[in-house]
């Protein structure tokens, strides 16, 4: 049973800014070039399947509010 509406709980995706996005994407990049040799080959895929998500929409046209 849901306490409310909306939590984090209902599986709705997080809406970011393009500013956040960016924020994200260099922490991931900071993140993946730290991971040591011996990490889990499913943790660099997942970070570099995420990284490209992020290239991919920050690359789009910026959408601009009227």
């Amino acid at each position: 049973m849901r306490a409310f509406d909306g939590q984090h709980s209902d599986r709705v995706a997080i809406k970011r800014t393009r500013e956040q996005k960016e924020v994200q994407l260099r922490q991931l990049r900071e993140q993946f070039a730290a991971l040591k040799s011996h990490a889990a080959p499913a943790i660099r895929e997942s970070m570099g399947k995420r990284i490209a998500e992020l290239e991919a929409e920050l690359a789009g046209p910026a959408r601009r509010r009227p």
